[in-house]
């Protein structure tokens, strides 16, 4: 048995500059922490020759081209499509959230699945693997940062050249600051999960020209997200969360289907019991709140009183990894 932990994420700064559309014009650039809620992926040797796969449903199947979901299909076949196992995954999370689930989930898989074939796969191969199963073969609507950061881990920036190169570099911030950091951002949870993917998401997935207002909002986007790198390496936590609050504008205004009235009531409240800025993290319109507090106490009060529950949460500075290996 083989069981890989791979940890989910939430963006700082930078949303969206991470698809071609955008960076193959002008770069990308992205602040993201990955948090320690996890996907996990269980392979389980089997005595016969089938493949099976657990998720939503379960498949089970003589041959890796019978496999009806795309990523199982495309990891196994990247391995040499092995035989007589069973794939089975959990998450601590409901994947509606939208915090780099695919993407965590198929780092985990090829983590896994290497694993599976005595092999060690290196970070930023694991992590171009990924975007090319996700992004390159399945044409999927996500960007590079959720593979690129369930893989490496901690805070990252990630700065996306035209051609696509990825580079990761991990942010310089102090002892001091991280623990600030995990002290006094909260997450709410709306309990909203109906949430449509971020309609832009699509459209920059496909390629093509931007509309211009497009283009400048996400040019105002990379820049805040410039300004956040600066500001948690100065340790001016107070000024990452003002430019949480201005980031999360630039979003809305971008795509307004990206925020709910209940998500904006408890947003407002939020502003006015305690929080110094936050935005709404995922795909919109649903999920988790992020805030950073100036009075964690009276805002953690106030959600409460809202219905809106807290997750708990520490940085992972790990990345994707294999928990336990009974097949070596």
């Amino acid at each position: 048995m083989i069981i890989s932990k791979t940890p989910l994420r939430v963006t700082f700064g930078g949303g969206c500059t991470d698809f071609p559309s955008y960076y193959e014009d002008h770069g990308g650039f992205l602040v993201n922490a990955a948090i320690d809620k996890y996907t996990f992926i269980i392979l389980h040797r089997k005595f016969d020759n089938k493949i099976r796969a657990k998720y939503s449903i379960c498949e089970v199947v003589d041959d890796v081209e019978d496999l009806k979901n795309p990523i199982i299909k495309e990891a196994l076949k990247s391995v040499g499509s092995p035989t007589g196992i069973e794939i089975v995954s959990l998450s601590d999370i409901p994947k509606e959230t939208q915090l780099g689930q695919t993407g965590s989930y198929t780092v985990g898989l090829l983590e896994a699945l290497n694993q599976w074939n005595d092999e060690h796969i290196p970070t930023e191969e694991l992590a171009t693997k990924s975007c090319n199963i996700l992004i390159d073969i399945l044409k999927k609507p996500v960007g590079k940062q959720d593979p690129y950061i369930a893989a490496y881990g901690g805070i990252t920036c990630f700065d996306i050249s035209k051609d696509g190169e990825v580079k990761a570099s991990p942010l310089q911030i102090s002892s001091e600051t991280t623990e600030d950091l995990e002290k006094n951002i909260l997450f709410f949870f709306t309990d909203f999960t109906q949430a449509s993917a971020e309609i832009l998401g699509d459209q920059l997935s496909k390629g093509g020209k931007l509309a211009s207002d497009v283009v400048e909002n996400l040019h105002k986007v990379k820049d805040v997200s410039y300004r956040i790198k600066d500001a948690l390496e100065k340790g001016d936590t107070i000024e990452f969360g003002k430019l949480l609050s201005e980031h999360w504008k630039l979003k809305k205004e971008r795509s307004p289907s990206s925020t709910t009235p209940q998500v904006d009531k408890l947003y407002s409240s939020a502003l006015e019991n305690g929080a110094i800025g936050g935005k709404l993290v995922g795909a919109g319109g649903g999920g988790f709140l992020m805030f950073y507090a100036e009075d964690a106490k009276k805002l953690r009060e106030k959600m409460a009183e809202a219905g809106a529950r807290e997750m708990k949460f520490s940085f992972d500075f790990e990345g994707s990894r294999v928990m336990l290996n009974t097949e070596s």
